[in-house]
């Protein structure tokens, strides 16, 4: 463990570090956005109270990020569940190739040695 919290190795860190900050600044900038749209929101109910108002805001953003939160959740449970279908599938993949090259390599060798003991009884007559 880094002292991040992440498990990285010297060479990964600037590219963990970028990372890091990159999904700094998308959620800031998401955190804002949602902030802009609660304004606009307030804005619509003008007979809204200074509290009320503050706690629309609130309410609005909460359940805006628990939304974001949860589709965020669930496209990554889908990733891995997609990253384990395909190297499944790279393996037995990999597994057909390798049964195929072997094939190829053995038929190669019989006719090779096929090829040499026609000629060995050419060459003895």
């Amino acid at each position: 463990m880094t002292p991040g919290g992440h498990d990285a190795l010297d060479g990964e860190r600037p590219g963990v570090l970028a990372a890091e900050a990159e999904g700094y600044l998308l959620a800031h900038a998401h955190h804002e956005q949602i902030r802009r749209e609660a304004a606009e929101l307030r804005a619509r109910l003008p007979w809204l109270t200074t509290a009320q108002a503050e706690e629309l805001t609130g309410h609005y953003v909460r359940l805006r990020l628990d939304v974001t939160r949860r589709l965020l959740l669930s496209t990554v449970r889908r990733a891995e569940e997609l990253r384990e279908e395909y190297e499944n599938r790279y393996a037995a993949l990999r597994r057909v190739l390798l049964r195929r090259h072997a094939a190829a390599a053995c038929a190669v060798l019989a006719c090779g040695a096929g090829v040499s003991s026609l000629a060995a009884g050419v060459l003895t007559r």
